[in-house]
This record gives C-alpha cells, sequence and structure tokens, in this order.
C-alpha cells in the first residue's frame, strides 16, 4: 500500500495538480461570464478545456481520498480483513493507471478527430496490398473502440490493396491514441503474389494529422495557388456514387500536396472537404515547421524524424516490433486486425518521455 501511495504523490507532482486546479478556477469564472457565450469558438475551447482539466483534478482527488481511507482500514485490518480489501486495492491500482494514462497525451489536439492517410511505397501490388492491409488495420481498430470511421478517399491498387486511403476517424482522443502511427511501416513476408514464394519487403507511410477547428486555423489559399481536378469515383461507394463525375481533387501548387474527396455525390461538397482537409495538412507542416526551428534554437543536434521506420511487420517469423519502444507482439495477425492498444500506449510513452526531454533542454 505504501508504494501505492507513493505513486499517487508523484503522480500528483507530474500532472500539477495544484497548477491545474488553478487554471481550472480561472475557467469556471470565465464560463460564469454571459458575454463569453457570444463567442461560440472561444466559449466550445473554454468548455473543453475545463471539462479535460476537471476530469484529471476531480479524478486525483477522488482517487487520493479512496487510497488514504483504504490505507487507514488496512492499518487497524486483521489478516482476513486484508484479505477483503486486496480487491479494492487492485481496483485502486487500475485507477491511478488510468489516470497516469491521461498524461501522456502530451501532443496538442489529442481530443480531437484524427485524419489518416496510408500511402503505399515502391513496389507495385506488393507495397499496394501492404497498403490496403494496414488502412484495414486502422478501421478495425476504430471499429473495436467504436469510433466512427469516415473514408474520404480511396485509389484502389491494379491487382489489390490501395494505392492510398484517406479517412477520418472520430471517437474519444481519437488523434492522441493514433499519433504514434505516423511514421513508416515495413512488412516482411512471404509474398501471395510471387509464384516462387520468395520472401518480400514493402514499405507504406501512415501520415496522422488533427482534425483542428476551423477557428484555430488561419490559413487562406489563393485560387491561383490550387488546381482543381474532377473525377469518377473509384471506391467502393456505391453505384450512386459512380455515375457522375464528382470526386474532386485539389492540388496546392506551392507544396505539390494533393488532397482528394469523393466521400459524397456532390462535386461541390467534395470540393469543400478537400479544401479543409488541404488547409489541415498545411497547418500541421507549418506546425511542425516551428517545432523544428525551437529545437534547432535549443541546440539539439539529433532528433528523431517522423518520417523514419518506425514498426516492421515480420509475418514469417510471426512477430511486430516497434522500433523506438523496443515492443515485441508475437500475434501480428491480431494486430493487422486491429489489436493495436498495446503498441499505442507503448508509443505515447516514448512521445511522452521525448517530450519531456526536449523540454529539459529547453529549460537547461
Amino acid at each position: 500500500m505504501q508504494e501505492l501511495l507513493e505513486k499517487l504523490a508523484s503522480l500528483r507532482e507530474y500532472l500539477d495538480i495544484p497548477g491545474k486546479t488553478r487554471r481550472l478556477n480561472e475557467l469556471d469564472r470565465e464560463l460564469s461570464d454571459p458575454e463569453l457565450w457570444n463567442n461560440s469558438g472561444r466559449a466550445r475551447q473554454v468548455t473543453q478545456e475545463a471539462g479535460n482539466l476537471r476530469r484529471i483534478v476531480d479524478g486525483y482527488r477522488t482517487l487520493q481520498s479512496d487510497a488514504d481511507g483504504l490505507s487507514e482500514m488496512l492499518e487497524i485490518a486483521s489478516d482476513e480483513e486484508r484479505e477483503m480489501l486486496a480487491e479494492e486495492q487492485e481496483s485502486i491500482q487500475t485507477r491511478v493507471d488510468d489516470l497516469y494514462r491521461e498524461t501522456l497525451f502530451t501532443m496538442k489536439h489529442a481530443d480531437v478527430p484524427a485524419i489518416v492517410r496510408v500511402k503505399s511505397g515502391a513496389g507495385g501490388t506488393e507495397s499496394q496490398d501492404w497498403a490496403g492491409m494496414l488502412a484495414r488495420m486502422f478501421m478495425r481498430w476504430a471499429e473495436r473502440h467504436g469510433y466512427r470511421v469516415d473514408l474520404i478517399d480511396e485509389q484502389p491498387g491494379e491487382q489489390a490493396g490501395v494505392v492510398n486511403a484517406e479517412f477520418i476517424i472520430r471517437g474519444e482522443k481519437a488523434y492522441g491514441m493514433l499519433a504514434p502511427e505516423h511514421g513508416v511501416h515495413r512488412l516482411v513476408r512471404v509474398s501471395p503474389f510471387d509464384a516462387n514464394n520468395r520472401r518480400h519487403t514493402s514499405f507504406a507511410s501512415v501520415d496522422v494529422v488533427p482534425e483542428v477547428p476551423e477557428e484555430e486555423i488561419n490559413i487562406h489559399i489563393p485560387d491561383s495557388d490550387l488546381r482543381r481536378d474532377v473525377f469518377r469515383s473509384q471506391g467502393a461507394g456505391g453505384q450512386g456514387v459512380n455515375t457522375t463525375d464528382s470526386a474532386v481533387r485539389l492540388t496546392h501548387i506551392p507544396t505539390g500536396i494533393a488532397v482528394a474527396s469523393q466521400q459524397t455525390r456532390s462535386q461541390i461538397k467534395n470540393h469543400e472537404i478537400a479544401l479543409q482537409i488541404l488547409k489541415q495538412r498545411l497547418y500541421d507542416i507549418e506546425m511542425r515547421k516551428r517545432e523544428e526551428e525551437e529545437a534547432k534554437a535549443r541546440g539539439e543536434q539529433k532528433r528523431i524524424e517522423w518520417g523514419s521506420q518506425i514498426r516492421s511487420y515480420v509475418l514469417d517469423k510471426q512477430y511486430v516490433k516497434d522500433h523506438r519502444t523496443g515492443l515485441m507482439k508475437h500475434n501480428p495477425d491480431d494486430v493487422l486486425d486491429g489489436d493495436l492498444d498495446d503498441l499505442m500506449w507503448a508509443g505515447l510513452e516514448w512521445m511522452a518521455g521525448k517530450r519531456a526531454a526536449e523540454d529539459a533542454g529547453e529549460d537547461e
């Protein structure tokens, strides 16, 4: 029990409960001001921040109270009573672990939906099949958690899989959970497309960006910077979608970034969706650029880039290895069917540790 109380004490410091309490009091005063509700964007932002802080602060206080009460009971309990209280102690330990996980969401916009794009690498059918497997893996993960998936664009491969697929996953902390998946994923297997049963290595990139609220994105794209192409839907959107050239692709000429939408039968609506996602991607690029500039200003000599290979899925040897955390899973079939939680939590711990190291360097 003493170890549990010590963990709670360190968690209080790590969570900065006093600082969060002060900030929550400030937000509560702002929420009580009738003028706030004249600005819907600010009101939504304040409400969301206050809700997140309240969940952590109230959760910690309740947990601390329950742990203190249990500690007092254990001091005077008999051996038989201690056995009866073991289940309560285990429950508190689980709640401490859950609260600790709240601290891992160190990235901005952890609570918003995630825009996921899976793109096949070089290698034709083999790589395209791998990209399709990855897209399915993330969709199955979302389905397991009761999240909603909106398929925005999909370009099928010539024989199997996809050249690329873009979709939005909506659910609690969707971006926060998926952020560690950003990077290059490597597949090693005996290819089902090789008549000689040779071992092949394939790569696909996974791009994950937050769906940032519109009021935070101050990006204007001149018409002269856009190329607009209209085409017939190629996805499995139903026969009605395929009868007209309703899909829209927007290319940002200065950066070469292309975004397509074939989500609806309306060309106008698809244009709006594609434009919004394009702005999200440009915003994300700008934010990452600022982070890199700040890192250089801090004098960092080495930086792990997002685009580096993050994970290998070796099917013929039955394992999945995350190269950042060292975590290995020996159930690749389950992982590819959406059993990603262990890998995601380990990735979040890696990200939180990396962020803490960067902040410590900044403080020096």
